[in-house]
């Protein structure tokens, strides 16, 4: 069926697998979450694989005290950060207020444009700010287009975009799981544009696939021969499906 795509060993390559939990979970559901998957994942199954959880605001603190005093293989990310930095700003959650808990944060995610009428402008201003924090973006990618237009706003996603001073994601808004389905991009053009993204980058970088990523076909996505990991949503919300995905690649 995937005749001519090149895939590399995913067993043996080291992966980058981040859980958006988007606005779901409250605290005692997350220390739920963690507790099961913890209990049940052996930890020689997830050697290869970075783990970021990123949870709703409300739980980021529990969450990572949980992660710390138990010592679980996992770290923690935010799913946005403020444009703005400490001020006037009513609502807002600044990357001083969330650089102790994490090292990593979500930005541009096509829910946040759709939703929230984010513009490249206020992407490229909150990469700025979690560079200057050194709170590493997970700053997702629509299309090439998109990729663009941040590079035509911003030198300092080429200044910090090697190895994971900047984490890329590829993630087509029409791919992103929704009211129980599924319906990823074809992995031979996913593949292609984590080719473009590099080329236009300039460098070695960390791409992830994102959009309907499940237990049933994450060990394609991720042997892929240019995409790192994936950013998983609806999946990383059961802790049975995300354990399933967990040891499938």
């Amino acid at each position: 069926m995937w005749k001519g795509l090149r895939l590399s060993f995913y067993h043996m390559k080291n992966l980058l697998i981040v859980a958006n939990w988007k606005a779901n979970k409250t605290e005692e559901e997350a220390i739920d979450w963690l507790r099961e998957v913890s209990s049940r994942l052996d930890r020689d199954q997830i050697s290869n694989k970075k783990i970021i959880i990123c949870p709703p605001c409300t739980a980021i603190s529990a969450v990572s005290d949980f992660i710390r005093s138990n010592n679980l293989p996992f770290e923690v990310g935010a799913q946005d950060v403020s444009r703005f930095e400490e001020g006037a700003y009513t609502g807002e959650i600044t990357v001083t207020q969330i650089e102790k808990l994490c090292n990593y944060a979500i930005i541009g995610h096509s829910e946040r444009r759709k939703y929230f009428n984010e513009t490249d402008d206020d992407v490229i201003a909150k990469a700025k700010l979690l560079i200057k924090n050194k709170i590493s973006p997970i700053l997702c990618i629509s299309d090439i287009k998109q990729l663009d237009s941040y590079l035509e706003r911003g030198k300092v996603i080429i200044d910090n975009a090697s190895g994971t001073g900047i984490i890329f994601v590829y993630e087509p808004p029409s791919a992103i799981s929704g009211g129980g389905a599924f319906h990823p991009e074809d992995p031979r053009t996913a593949n292609e544009n984590a080719v473009l993204i590099t080329q236009k980058i300039g460098s070695k970088i960390t791409i992830l696939y994102g959009g309907s990523i499940n237990p049933d076909n994450a060990a394609l996505f991720f042997s892929l021969e240019n995409i790192n990991g994936g950013l998983v949503g609806q999946a990383s919300l059961d802790s049975s499906s995300f354990i399933s995905l967990l040891q499938k690649c």
